[in-house]
């Protein structure tokens, strides 16, 4: 767009007084209810873009079409858009794109039903003078569509820093653009502040984590924006509870199989060394990082839950104290005293990891669901990262980021943000 610079005198006048650039704003059938009364910014020193229109044909209802792009157009050649920020009552904005030239500006995300939005557009004339606008709108009310909800986890509470966040949606998505738009949704905040990415496990399920493990102390919130939202013809965002945890001291738990020792290690300090054994020779314990999955005080172990038959040699059935769960198929960290003489010096488990009572009493009292435990020197295979527990960590972070629906950067674009950031009086 060509833009010139007029003389002083009666041009300039004009173009301060009323040559701001002129916007039509399209939404999908129209938009009803939008005029400048009552216009909060209208004491604010600046040269307002008064000129609306609207293109597209306006509902006889008021309403416009959720499921059609939101189009902002500046029709005055000298003049150009320099901001658009929109975002409805609750807080939810909407994504957009602002041409080069400035000509234009329109969505790239979708709107939901049912909601108010504002929209607050900034313009500059050929003078520089800049104009604003607030403009409002209304979308129709949600269609008789499935609501897709979404359940997250791990529930409220206190955990350690290995914890992934869980989303369950209600419905299975599988079109990468609807997964794209399911997971813009999907909003993780922390204190302190730490940046991750969703991952999808398969159709419904989805984990969340950072690149490294979360800070101590920290608080987490989760929730979902996507309530109107439409996804597919048949599908449409519904209402979700938010879930915010917390995390406790960095506790990191890290066991040597060739040494058969387990250090325990709490905000970066050692605090203690035991003497164990792992999984012998054709029960190997997994290496890797897995997380605690629960803690049971007194749990009863048969070695048929782990394909070992019943009246074998290596058959077992007893009961163990101070169990550390870390895989849903039964590896524990666990009282052994029947292995004592072995800790330390053997590895002659089924995969578990077994030390005295008292140190494993210690243990138990020490850790918390989210705590970390690695394995180290196993001749093991590497623990899974998804299915038998929370083996998140275990994929690299270029890995995990490809587990996105998202293209990186797309959700954290510094020129999307710029856009997007609320305006200040």
């Amino acid at each position: 767009m060509r833009r010139t610079k007029s003389p002083r005198g009666a041009g300039a006048g004009r173009s301060r007084v009323a040559g701001c650039a002129l916007l039509a704003i399209a939404l999908g059938a129209g938009v009803a209810g939008c005029s400048s009364d009552g216009d909060p910014l209208a004491a604010e020193p600046y040269d307002a873009a008064d000129r609306i229109s609207f293109g597209g044909s306006v509902e006889t209802d008021g309403e416009a079409d959720p499921d059609k792009p939101l189009e902002v157009v500046a029709e005055d050649s000298d003049g150009r858009i320099t901001d658009v920020t929109v975002v409805d009552a609750s807080g939810r904005h909407v994504t957009g794109e602002l041409a080069a030239d400035g000509s234009r500006w329109h969505s790239t995300s979708p709107l939901a039903a049912g909601a108010r939005y504002t929209v607050r557009v900034s313009t500059e004339d050929e003078d520089g003078a800049p104009g604003r606008k607030v403009l409002t709108f209304t979308t129709a009310k949600p269609s008789t569509a499935e609501r897709l909800t979404v359940a997250f986890g791990p529930g409220a509470g206190t955990y350690g820093v290995g914890q992934p966040l869980t989303a369950e949606l209600s419905a299975p998505v599988r079109d990468p653009a609807q997964r794209a738009v399911v997971e813009r949704a999907l909003k993780v905040e922390s204190t302190p502040a730490v940046s991750g990415t969703w991952y999808w496990v398969d159709d419904r399920k989805l984990h969340y984590r950072p690149r490294d493990y979360w800070p101590a102390h920290a608080t987490i919130g989760v929730r979902s924006t996507l309530e109107g939202v439409k996804v597919n013809d048949r599908l449409r965002g519904g209402r979700s509870e938010p879930l915010t945890i917390r995390t406790g001291d960095r506790v990191i738990a890290v066991t040597d199989a060739a040494a058969h020792r387990l250090t325990v290690y709490k905000n970066d300090e050692e605090i203690k060394r035991i003497p164990v054994t792992t999984g012998k020779p054709g029960f190997e314990t997994r290496n890797g990082v897995k997380v605690v999955l629960a803690k049971e005080r007194l749990v009863r172990m048969r070695s048929t839950t782990v394909g070992i038959a019943e009246g074998s040699e290596e058959s077992y059935d007893m009961d163990v104290e101070f169990a550390t769960r870390v895989t849903w198929s039964g590896e524990y960290v666990h009282a052994a005293p029947w292995s004592v003489g072995s800790q330390g010096y053997d590895n002659v488990s089924h995969g578990c990891v077994g030390m005295s009572t008292d140190d494993a009493k210690w243990f138990f009292d020490t850790v918390r669901e989210g705590d970390v435990v690695k394995v180290e020197n196993s001749a093991g295979a590497t623990m899974e990262p998804f299915g038998n527990g929370y083996g998140d960590w275990n994929l690299d972070w270029p890995t995990w980021q490809a587990g996105s629906a998202l293209t990186p950067g797309t959700a954290q674009n510094p020129a999307e943000q710029a856009r997007l950031r609320p305006q200040t009086a």
